[in-house]
């Protein structure tokens, strides 16, 4: 845990909060990777990554989490082209699905984010938590 209390620090704190699409990332019962774009929100109180839609309880996704228990999202985009200068956090973690309603919850493992607070892209912040 951070100095916050939480598992993600102040600057991932900060970018979570002004982000609302990312990509899950999922493995088929073939083994075969799966990555869609969704929408996601981050609940404080459980310090964990929640990804939700439209008839989620039947998607791809939902049942590969449920099947494997484990997930990844992606959640970054560009805070200037000239410079160039991406930023993003990948969170990867174990996977629950939770009916009500339909939804995968991210319980974060290992954190990987780049690019936050005015930082350099190539400057990574990658640690396991949990």
């Amino acid at each position: 845990m951070t100095a916050n209390g939480s598992v993600f620090t102040d600057a991932e704190r900060r970018y979570l909060s002004e982000q609302r699409l990312g990509r899950i990332a999922t493995v088929g019962m073939d083994a075969t990777p799966h990555v869609a774009p969704v929408g996601w929100s981050y609940d404080p109180e459980q310090d964990v990554i929640e990804i939700g839609g439209r008839d989620f309880a039947r998607s791809k996704k939902y049942h590969d989490a449920e099947r494997s228990g484990r997930a990844a999202i992606v959640i970054d985009d560009l805070a200037s082209v000239d410079p160039w200068r991406p930023r993003g956090i990948e969170i990867r973690g174990g996977a629950e699905v939770v009916d009500d309603p339909p939804r995968i919850r991210i319980r974060p493992q290992r954190i990987v984010s780049w690019g936050l607070d005015n930082a350099d892209f190539f400057s990574r912040d990658a640690r396991t938590v949990g």
